[in-house]
């Protein structure tokens, strides 16, 4: 797996990169939550369950269906009085850190590989490129003497890419939004 520390400022990258007003600092911290959420999983080895099960480490979790119900159930919960537009945009943007999280792990050269359309289809999935060192489980096992290989790695491979498309966006957003508009341009 990527590291939390790569799941959380992808999940930061993705609400900066989205210009709404909506987009303030509470729904960034739900954001980077949801996109360390699916590691909540590591909990079933205390209960006996196997890494490949529906229920192990990268299966159901890290799934887009789960993301989707995770997405749907927090925008339930905490966004009952914003507009239907602003809602189905909260939404996207918590899917999208939700399920940012198998596409990174997915990149990483560990583990047995992801269950994206779980539960529907169990196979586990990687990307053919595999350019991510991949995380311990645990947060000891973290900060060991691989630590500084891992987040160089995912500096280069996760961190810069993400700043890269995140200045492009938010580029291309400034570019058009700075545009007149042909109705105000023709008016004299």
């Amino acid at each position: 797996m990527a590291s939390a520390f790569s799941h959380a400022f992808v999940a930061l990258a993705l609400g900066k990169a989205i210009p709404h007003r909506a987009m303030k600092r509470p729904l960034f911290l739900t954001g980077a939550i949801c996109s360390i959420a699916p590691d909540l999983d590591v909990i079933g080895f205390a209960f006996g369950i196997q890494y490949g099960d529906l229920w192990g480490h990268r299966g159901m979790t890290h799934s887009l269906f789960f993301a989707g119900l995770l997405s749907a159930v927090l925008v339930a919960l905490g966004y009952r009085q914003e507009s239907s537009a602003t809602k189905a945009g909260i939404g996207l943007y918590l899917f999208l850190c939700t399920a940012s999280h198998g596409v990174l792990d997915a990149l990483t050269d560990g583990g047995l590989g992801i269950a994206f359309f779980s539960p529907f289809d169990l196979t586990r999935y990687f990307f053919p490129f595999r350019p991510v060192a991949v995380s311990p489980i645990g947060i000891g096992n973290f900060f060991s003497t691989d630590a500084l290989r891992i987040l160089a790695s995912e500096i280069t491979w996760i961190w810069l890419p993400t700043l890269v498309v995140l200045l492009i966006v938010r580029g291309l957003t400034h570019r058009i939004s700075a545009r007149p508009s042909t109705d105000q341009s023709h008016q004299d």
